[in-house]
């Protein structure tokens, strides 16, 4: 029977695991503790997408053999080119998420064996149907960028990297999933494959304050969340005085599809539909649904604290359950045999290895 934690809300409880009580913790934690949260994660610090030895493959390969017989859970930020708004810039979800991945390895670089990066596979990203045509936003189709991440995830395995979380910063979650579930059913691999978007997960930390939380209104896009945010992490990528507020009205009864980060838990994700609400070329020519004028920093503290507490849980777990070079059951997770798989999964260069390429695939 699952079990829950009472807040003073009543319409809010935390799960009694791991995660719920992280999640109260940071719920329950003062301004001065939260402060030091981020503190400890290095926010805010300048983008270090060009800083030697923060990215695998910016990092001495040396290097990087040896982070990986220490560590291998790799992070791979997901991002795109979408326009967010005059006032901001169209790289906003993949400087958001590589910023915050940023202040993950960070932290756990104080252990000596920080959480591996690779710089993003998709700076373009696919978009729903009501974001097509927006100039700035360019958009992959959804084969392409499927084929882009699991070339990718195989590579990365192929290199020992087999333990591979995707984190999204963008509306094509469900492009991400079938990447995984397709990977799957045609590679059949043993290890960790998994996909966070990362706003989902800490939903509860975008809460209004009409629900006690910190924000005025519910995070839709380029709007007062992700504009606060971008304050607080990047905020040399924002000119406030060209922000602009709008309203998008649907054409049916609201209550039906829920918000960007399912706050609700209406019958459909906002991504279940289109028709019933118009596109953003015949509506928002600002590229902005809702009021990024009224966002500061301060109002993303206690929504990133939670996001790099709750990615440093979901790290320290996968490596603590499955340390470096250690994986799920073989024989129980996949339909390969272990006595198949022994060439393969030896460390790359090392005596009987063989490339993942050379492998059947099992395309169903």
């Amino acid at each position: 029977m699952t079990k829950w934690i009472e807040t003073d809300r009543r319409d809010l409880r935390f799960e009694d695991t791991t995660v719920g009580r992280l999640k109260k913790k940071i719920w329950d934690a003062s301004d001065s503790e939260i402060d030091q949260i981020l503190e400890n994660y290095g926010i805010p610090t300048p983008s270090e997408l060009g800083k030697p030895g923060v990215y695998v493959q910016n990092t001495i390969r040396q290097q990087v053999v040896d982070n990986r017989r220490k560590n291998d859970v790799v992070f791979i930020p997901i991002g795109c080119t979408e326009l967010h708004g005059r006032h901001t810039v169209t790289a906003l979800d993949t400087l958001m998420v590589t910023q915050i991945l940023e202040g993950v390895r960070r932290y756990t670089a104080k252990t000596g064996d920080p959480v591996n990066l690779v710089w993003t596979p998709l700076n373009y990203g696919g978009h729903p149907h009501h974001h097509i045509g927006m100039p700035g936003t360019i958009h992959l189709e959804d084969e392409v960028l499927k084929r882009v991440l699991i070339d990718v995830m195989v590579g990365l395995w192929n290199d020992g990297f087999r333990k591979i979380i995707l984190i999204n910063n963008h509306g094509h979650q469900w492009l991400l999933e079938a990447a995984i579930q397709e990977l799957q059913k045609t590679w059949n691999l043993p290890g960790i494959f998994r996909v966070i978007d990362w706003h989902r997960a800490v939903r509860e930390f975008f809460r209004t304050k009409s629900r006690g939380g910190d924000w005025d209104m519910d995070f839709v896009h380029a709007d007062e969340a992700e504009t606060s945010v971008m304050l607080l992490l990047a905020p040399e990528y924002v000119e406030m005085s060209l922000a602009e507020e709008t309203e998008v009205n649907g054409y049916l009864p609201d209550g039906h599809f829920d918000k960007a980060v399912d706050p609700f838990a209406r019958p459909s994700k906002w991504s279940e539909g289109q028709g019933h609400f118009p596109i953003e070329l015949g509506s928002i020519p600002e590229g902005v649904v809702g009021k990024p004028n009224i966002a500061t920093a301060p109002k993303a503290k206690r929504t990133i604290a939670a996001i790099l507490s709750y990615l440093t849980l979901v790290h320290d777990e996968i490596h603590e359950a499955f340390p470096a070079g250690k994986l799920p059951p073989i024989e129980e997770t996949t339909m390969r045999t272990a006595e198949e798989m022994e060439p393969y999964l030896k460390e790359p260069f090392t005596e009987g290895w063989r490339p993942i390429y050379a492998i059947q695939k099992m395309g169903l």
